[in-house]
């Protein structure tokens, strides 16, 4: 295990992607700080079972990831009871689909806010310490919209290609300083929330599960198979590994061939 005694922050970690991922930093022996939002009953749970699954230490951080002092408290706290964030993973995001002309301002200044800004920020707060102890391991979530677009998602697709530049412009920076930054982009991942919302479809555009699977949800992706959280999480734990030491300002797609067309 390359990351015992190491302290990974995972925003937007309560379920899905971040979930899985701060899981196999936590199966890699780190200690985690969780974030994000969710019923408490559930949060606790899943700390919880990160601690006794894996015998490391994870706190819980319930920071706005729309507020600039929330998230660098959310770093100070974490540098306080462990001593360090060795790991930050940036993975906080929401969606919102609208023509341009109708994109409500204050849905796009949230997407901003909570895609982009959220991890400028935690960086900010956290390659101090990265530089002072000499290592440190930075991973944005970005999306196979950090390299194509798709149309009705302006401030999403903004938002990550500002994910995939912000990640370069920090590996140049740190490149001397033993602290990589990267990003995963995935394509479409199999989660509770995709997985919701095909019965609706199938209903509305009549069509079977099947179809709505391979003709709307996974048209872009030529595998036609979803991308899983596991999977995700795999490639971040190989970017904290030693093997991963001179991958820095690299965008790893995960997304079917979707970015390959």
């Amino acid at each position: 295990m390359t990351l015992t005694s190491k302290t990974a922050v995972v925003t937007g970690s309560t379920s899905g992607i971040g979930l899985a991922i701060a899981r196999g930093l936590a199966k890699d022996g780190a200690n985690i700080v969780l974030n994000g939002f969710g019923q408490p009953e559930d949060i606790e749970r899943e700390r919880a079972a990160i601690e006794a699954e894996f015998g490391v230490k994870a706190r819980y951080s319930g920071a706005d990831m729309s507020k600039p002092d929330e998230i660098a408290g959310m770093i100070a706290e974490a540098e306080t009871a462990f001593g360090a964030v060795d790991v930050l993973v940036n993975n906080a995001g929401i969606q919102f689909v609208s023509p341009i002309e109708e994109f409500p301002v204050g849905k796009w200044d949230q997407i901003i806010a909570i895609n982009l800004s959220s991890a400028f920020h935690a960086m900010r707060a956290a390659i101090p310490g990265m530089k002072r102890q000499g290592w440190g391991r930075i991973i944005n979530t970005a999306s196979a919209h950090s390299l194509v677009a798709s149309p009705f998602k302006a401030a999403y697709v903004a938002a990550k290609h500002g994910i995939a530049g912000l990640t370069k412009t920090a590996a140049l920076e740190l490149a001397t300083h033993k602290i990589t930054v990267n990003c995963i982009s995935p394509g479409y991942v199999w989660t509770p929330l995709v997985e919701s919302q095909i019965p609706d479809t199938m209903k509305a555009r009549g069509l079977t599960k099947e179809q709505v699977i391979n003709d709307v949800l996974l048209q872009a992706q030529p595998t036609k198979e979803f991308v899983t959280v596991d999977q995700v999480a795999a490639i971040a734990v190989f970017l904290c590994s030693d093997a991963a030491s001179q991958i820095t300002g690299a965008n790893i797609s995960v997304d079917g061939g979707w970015t390959a067309q």
